[in-house]
């Protein structure tokens, strides 16, 4: 496990929590829209130094009692088994944590929850399950573990949101027809619209026009109530 990066406060990545968010190295998916490829593709890693486990934590503990939260992303954090530690020990400070994760671990992801180790959870949702693999950029791609994440989380024994990036080239309306059924009952579900960071995995992507992102979250809502746009 590699801690590559730290923003040191936001204010939009936990929902209603002062965060920072620790970003950790790598990834088992191939996403074309991915917006942080140099985490994902180990030949785009860049030269700037990882940050050690204990300088986090030693930054954690001047920020007790002004951050509320913390945030774990990527990359895909359950890749690594070392996560589960990193997130016990953030947690027994005192921390809310969010986890980020794309659902491909659910053993993991059932273990934090069991242990009470996270707060929110937010899942990545591609696209219907049949768009999967061209979706992610790994073909053949086996949506099991996926299906296992999201039953976890529509339990509700953690609170979470389901979300699914946009890109014009990728989704339709009958993908979110689809994803609606999947989901149907979901707490929160929202369609975040693409941007481009200038570190995607591939390139000529472009985002929905508003219209549009709207059509899609009115085919999702057919069997899924709670669905709002992100970020349009």
């Amino acid at each position: 496990m590699r801690i590559a990066g730290l923003q040191k406060l936001t204010l939009l990545d936990y929902p209603g929590k002062l965060a920072c968010t620790v970003f950790l190295e790598g990834c088992n998916l191939r996403c074309p829209f991915c917006h942080n490829a140099s985490l994902v593709l180990p030949e785009r890693a860049g030269e700037d130094p990882e940050i050690g486990e204990e300088e986090l934590f030693a930054f954690l503990a001047k920020r007790k009692g002004v951050l509320q939260g913390v945030c774990i992303t990527g990359g895909e954090p359950l890749l690594w088994p070392g996560t589960e530690d990193l997130i016990r020990r953030i947690r027994e400070m005192g921390y809310a944590v969010k986890l980020d994760t794309n659902g491909c671990f659910p053993d993991r992801l059932a273990a934090l929850i069991e242990a009470g180790a996270v707060d929110y959870v937010a899942m990545d949702i591609k696209n219907a399950l049949p768009r999967y693999p061209e979706t992610v950029g790994v073909p053949g791609f086996d949506t099991a573990p996926v299906e296992r994440s999201a039953a976890l989380l529509l339990e509700g024994r953690v609170d979470y949101e389901f979300r699914t990036t946009v890109v014009a080239q990728l989704h339709t309306e009958a993908d979110f027809e689809a994803i609606g059924c999947w989901l149907a009952g979901a707490k929160r579900y929202f369609l975040q619209g693409f941007v481009d960071s200038g570190d995607l995995i591939s390139a000529g992507l472009c985002a929905a026009p508003k219209d549009q992102m709207e059509r899609f979250a009115a085919a999702a809502r057919r069997r899924m109530p709670s669905v709002e746009l992100r970020g349009v």
